[in-house]
């Protein structure tokens, strides 16, 4: 049985419907993301998790026992807001230490525990200063460590590194996964951060529209998107067009409109792809890293660099071509850039291909 459940859980206010028949199971000592942009309704799942918010119908069970009426205060489980929500006229020890003053932990006890906890968020040389005092950085590992000297059950992350800058953002996605290592709690963060999620998540839940669009492990959910909607929130993606002109076993031959392409044999292919037929119309799914620049009079389509962007470590590409406009992206060698305007060819691996789900939604 898994250590955190949600079924059928949805939310209703008046007649939107912000979350929509939600199953999650989650095991214990997990790091998982609720990821998806803003309004998806990640958040409001994260507050009927942690009590906050009503369901307007479904369970949620933690540890085998309904928790979907308790009080938050009954579910012990640890918190941490986006705005870290420490108390200002508390010096970092005493903020750490609410919850089990909270809990009438007696103070011998709470002294050690406070101790441990800063230690282990490395603050314990700061625990007679004041949030004031401390840097964006420094008031999140408080946050995080008042979060976990409970010891909850749960610990629950809403967008705990939005308020940081992007280089301490990125130091600290690392901390915090090491953090939760070390303890083992099971954790669960909402970010629309898709590297954040990649990064240090066991498991990503992409949400759109109050809804799960797929549950997998960052890899897959990178490799493998399962539709339209997440093949593009998680990271950037070529769509093309197609139809399927013929298949041998599990070599798919698609015709792009002016170009054919085949797919490559795969140890096992997605249900979706294995129930493709001759005159299927399909979309597939080309990551701009997996496309490779070559001579003009080579490669499987000719383009022409109409922009480039630096982007540090890569240069991305956006090419004019018959397919139409293609985005490919290629490590930075320190070599002089492509020109605009330059001609190019594009090829790429008949195994960097993925298949993509085409629903009324999206066409």
């Amino acid at each position: 049985m898994s250590f955190l459940t949600l079924t059928d859980v949805a939310k209703s206010f008046g007649e939107l419907q912000a979350v929509a028949d939600v199953n999650l199971s989650v095991e214990k000592g997990e790091f998982v993301s609720l990821l998806g942009p803003s309004g998806c309704g990640k958040t409001t799942t994260l507050q009927m998790i942690a009590g906050f918010l009503e369901t307007t119908r479904g369970r949620i069970a933690l540890d085998g026992s309904d928790i979907t009426h308790m009080k938050p205060n009954r579910r012990g489980l640890g918190v941490v807001f986006q705005s870290y929500a420490l108390f200002p006229h508390m010096s970092v020890a005493d903020n750490v230490g609410f919850g089990l003053e909270m809990r009438n932990v007696d103070k011998a006890e709470r002294k050690e525990r406070v101790r441990e906890a800063l230690s282990l968020v490395r603050l314990d040389q700061l625990a007679h200063r004041f949030p004031r005092e401390l840097s964006g950085g420094q008031r999140q590992r408080v946050a995080i460590a008042r979060a976990i000297v409970i010891a909850p059950p749960v610990l629950l992350l809403d967008e705990p590194m939005s308020n940081l800058d992007a280089k301490l953002r990125e130091d600290m996605q690392f901390e915090l996964r090491g953090i939760q290592r070390k303890i083992g709690t099971t954790t669960i963060m909402v970010t629309h951060d898709q590297s954040e999620a990649l990064s240090i998540s066991d498991r990503v839940v992409v949400m759109e529209a109050g809804r799960i669009t797929q549950i997998d492990t960052p890899y897959e959910a990178y490799e493998r998107p399962e539709n339209r909607f997440v093949s593009q929130f998680i990271g950037k993606a070529n769509m093309l067009p197609g139809k399927v002109i013929a298949r041998d076993g599990e070599a798919i031959r698609v015709d792009l409109g002016h170009d054919l392409c085949e797919t490559g044999r795969t140890a096992q292919l997605p249900t979706r792809e294995r129930m493709l037929g001759v005159g299927d119309a399909v979309t597939l799914c080309i990551r701009p890293e997996k496309l490779r620049l070559c001579a003009p009079d080579a490669g499987r389509v000719p383009a022409t660099v109409t922009s480039r962007f630096f982007l540090g470590s890569q240069w991305l590409y956006r090419l004019d071509s018959r397919l139409g406009e293609v985005l490919v992206c290629c490590q930075n060698e320190g070599n002089e850039p492509l020109p605009e305007g330059a001609a190019v060819g594009v090829d790429w691996s008949s195994e960097a291909i993925r298949f993509i789900q085409r629903d009324a939604h999206h066409g």
